[in-house]
């Protein structure tokens, strides 16, 4: 048994992999929060109030834990993920999983491009401190988005990316012959529990695949758990911001907290990064994890849609 942190594992994917493990039972549990928690500590779970901006703080938070696992995000400067970083080397962490969980890196979508700061960060920390291992998991989308609108995942907000299968509309760049990957939010939390037990020393660059899958054969496969064609809305490479602003129809930015114009707006503004990040093959992360854990069976993905939009759903 070691001693896991979850930094930011309050909420979305971060509680996903928190409810995993501690399913598991199999190691101490500990959440990192900005904030009290009364919800969490509610359930059992080991809340730990910290100020990320206080060094020493959080190096004896970290005494004698092995691993950490960040979900931070709303992070200016890097600042919370820097100090973070520096408090697992001081306190001995032996493991460190920075906020990635998702593209590989050097997407070029500005919103990531944080994660590839920090990323460098951890490989020049590393020179000094060559015991200290990290990874990236990178799962590329979620399994889960293709559920939309159902939800299929406990914790993780479910949103439209690329493919409405309820609505039997589809986003695609040029003819669609772009690849990329699709993982379920329950295998991620899986893999990363077999990756805390894991013997060897962890890859840099951790992907995980669960599908991977050519953008018009995932078309193609949800046109075939529906029993019925789609609308497909074609943007050219050549031109895409002109295309998304004109296009008929975008995957809406769902969020509650976001009125139906302020999601137009808002997937006006991310799919042009989205679709450059596709064409340059941001979206089709290696199968790292795959290759070191061969024994995991990944979640179908054609079962995963006919559970959702199938005959019998």
């Amino acid at each position: 048994m070691v001693h896991v942190v979850i930094a930011g594992g309050a909420g979305n994917v971060g509680r996903e992999i928190v409810e995993e493990l501690i399913q598991q039972g199999k190691h101490k549990i500990t959440v990192f929060s900005r904030t009290d928690r009364p919800d969490l500590v509610k359930e059992g779970i080991d809340v730990k109030v910290v100020n990320y901006a206080n060094k020493a703080e959080l190096t004896e938070a970290l005494e004698g834990v092995n691993t950490v696992l960040s979900f931070i995000t709303a992070d200016p400067e890097n600042t919370a993920q820097t100090n973070l970083i520096n408090a697992s080397i001081a306190a001995g962490v032996r493991r460190f999983a920075p906020s990635e969980w998702a593209l590989a890196s050097k997407s070029g979508i500005p919103h990531y491009a944080y994660k590839d700061v920090v990323h460098e960060y951890l490989k020049q920390v590393k020179v000094a401190n060559p015991d200290f291992e990290f990874c990236l998991f990178q799962p590329n989308f979620f399994q889960n988005y293709l559920s939309y609108p159902h939800k299929s995942a406990k914790h993780m907000f479910i949103t439209s990316i690329m493919l409405d299968i309820q609505q039997k509309k589809a986003l695609q760049l040029d003819d669609g012959a772009q690849w990329t990957v699709i993982t379920s939010v329950e295998d991620v939390a899986k893999v990363v529990a077999l990756a805390i037990d894991y013997p060897g020393k962890w890859p840099e660059t951790g992907g995980i695949v669960g599908t991977r899958i050519q953008v018009k054969d995932l078309i193609s496969l949800a046109q075939k758990v529906r029993g019925e064609p789609f609308t497909v809305y074609t943007v050219k490479k050549d031109a895409i911001d002109e295309g998304i602003q004109n296009s008929e129809w975008l995957p809406p930015a769902d969020h509650p907290s976001m009125t139906p114009e302020m999601q137009a707006n808002l997937a006006k503004m991310l799919y042009p990064d989205i679709l450059r990040a596709l064409d340059r093959g941001a979206m089709d992360v290696p199968p790292t994890w795959n290759e070191l854990l061969p024994d995991f069976k990944f979640t179908d993905l054609e079962g995963f849609l006919n559970e959702y939009f199938g005959p019998k759903a």
